[in-house]
């Protein structure tokens, strides 16, 4: 029987009969955020019904994860949520000391965060979080003298020109989130095999389990966490720092506290790669980044995504004989997806096609100064009878109705909505992010023998995504092309059965060395 139990920081669904076979660590993602990465880890629970997994969810607050979006497959046996800025309960304020060995762990830590141009010694740096993971009292952590006096150390030697009380707060939030993981691995049930969807912070518990339970731990990385967090601290302006319109770069003294954050999470991912028994990405690019940041080579490996390939191609029967002039973005209406650029094509494609329509479906909740932004956009280019917001619909009855699927992200890995198109018989138009390009055009000279499925363009530029999408729509002859192409790249490479078998290879041999290990 499931039952669920809630408190402050956790939330938990329980079937106390059944053992995990796999531990899914997921971070601000499923069961809350639809797309995605979210629609990858649904796919993966429900097609291994042999198997039973547990989840456990980390948020920052509560206010941002408050709708599950998806139904609980019936083999998910077990699920926690955690919420790190609340998973900290300390007792009042009162002098502490802590032991000098631990002291010193947290010292050498911080000598491979603050970054001086080397690789640190990953295997050291493990060995003091396993010490802190063991010993160290948190309370003891944040009242104690010794913390105090490292912190002041650590504010004098990096950026004394920075407000103190700016910088205690940011070496305070680096610290905080490890220390509730800490916590929290201590009290995650086992499982056979954890499974990791990014590095950051799901990676690092993931790392402390491993250490724990002697159980093994893989990663599968859709973007590359680390550097997805160097492009967020680029633009972060909660990082408060003298001069900056002097800044030269990174390097310059007075971004050392940006600095600090950014290696900060390239430390974290380096951790989590080094505690996998495997790290799994979706195409080789990123599989050549992973290393670069600390994956072993050995042990990299690329799995595509897959899509319900015939599902998808009954679809096509639903299609009109004639070409819909419809162009169709499939996603969230955040600025990830770059709506922006989307609407200001259609104000190019109009010029050029003036029956043209263009339809933006996905949720707008996420971001919603955002999304409304957009509509303003469209009313100020007067576009209202030409973008239609249709917000979130069943992909099954928008896919027959139009005539491409247009991707106009910032940032992309392996977005299944391109296969799932071209599954569907709808050729695509995507920015050149990601493995877009390897999709449209073949990631080899093999597949690239295909033909194209549709077209590549630079990112933020309207203009070229117009001037690619009436190309095709006007030409019935390359479109069918490209619809055929697109069907044949799906049904060779990216049905969902070998994605899934891929998977299914992976966890029985993990499940089986973990086994004989223990």
């Amino acid at each position: 029987m499931k039952k669920i139990k809630q408190n402050l920081s956790i939330e938990t669904l329980n079937n106390s009969t059944q053992q995990a076979d796999i531990c899914l660590l997921l971070e601000g993602s499923y069961p809350f955020i639809q797309g995605g990465v979210s629609s990858w880890v649904h796919q993966l629970i429900e097609g291994h019904p042999n198997y039973q997994f547990s989840i456990i969810f980390l948020g920052a607050d509560r206010e941002n994860y408050s709708k599950i979006r998806y139904q609980l497959p019936s083999n998910v046996c077990h699920f926690e949520v955690h919420y790190l800025n609340e998973s900290l309960e300390l007792d009042t304020p009162s002098p502490r000391h802590i032991d000098k060995k631990l002291v010193n762990a947290l010292i050498k830590i911080y000598e491979d965060i603050k970054g001086t141009g080397r690789v640190p010694n990953i295997d050291k740096l493990s060995s003091h979080c396993s010490l802190l993971l063991n010993d160290l009292n948190i309370n003891d952590f944040f009242y104690s003298e010794e913390a105090w006096n490292l912190i002041e150390d650590i504010y004098n030697e990096t950026c004394p020109e920075q407000a103190f009380n700016e910088f205690f707060w940011a070496i305070r939030a680096m610290y905080s989130p490890l220390l509730s993981l800490i916590k929290i691995s201590k009290h995650i049930p086992d499982a056979k095999c954890y499974h990791t969807i990014s590095t950051g912070y799901a990676g690092v518990l993931g790392m402390f389990l491993q250490q724990q339970k002697k159980r093994p731990l893989i990663l599968t990385e859709h973007g590359i966490y680390t550097k997805e967090r160097q492009l967020d601290l680029y633009q972060a302006d909660w990082i408060k720092e003298i001069n900056r319109e002097y800044c030269a770069g990174l390097d310059d003294r007075t971004s050392a506290l940006r600095q600090l954050w950014i290696v900060y999470f390239e430390i974290l991912g380096r951790l989590t790669y080094s505690a996998c028994s495997y790290t799994i990405t979706l195409y080789e690019q990123n599989r050549q980044k992973q290393i670069e940041l600390g994956a072993n080579p050995s042990n990299a490996i690329v799995i595509h995504n897959g899509v319900k390939y015939t599902h998808y191609r009954k679809l096509i029967s639903r299609r009109s004989q004639e070409i819909p002039q419809v162009v169709c973005l499939l996603g969230r209406v955040v600025p990830i997806k770059d709506i922006k650029t989307f609407i200001y094509s259609i104000d190019e494609l109009c010029k050029i096609l003036p029956e043209a329509e263009g339809w933006i479906v996905g949720p707008e909740d996420e971001d919603e100064g955002y999304a409304k932004e957009c509509h303003e956009l469209v009313s100020q280019l007067k576009l209202e009878k030409k973008v239609k917001f249709l917000g979130f619909q069943k992909i099954d009855d928008i896919l027959p109705k139009i005539g491409l699927i247009i991707l106009s992200s910032i940032s992309e890995a392996q977005p299944l909505v391109i296969l799932e198109g071209f599954s569907a018989g709808v050729p695509a138009i995507s920015t050149d992010v990601g493995f877009s390009r390897g999709m449209i055009e073949g990631k080899n000279a093999e597949d690239k023998a295909l033909g194209m499925a549709g077209a590549v363009v630079p990112i933020a530029n309207p203009k070229a995504l117009a001037t690619a999408a009436a190309s095709l729509l006007k030409d019935k002859k390359r479109w069918y092309a490209a619809q055929k192409t697109g069907i044949q790249r799906v049904e060779r490479l990216y049905r969902e059965s070998l994605f899934l078998e891929s998977y299914q290879e992976l966890y029985q041999k993990v499940i089986k060395d973990g086994r004989n290990r223990v």
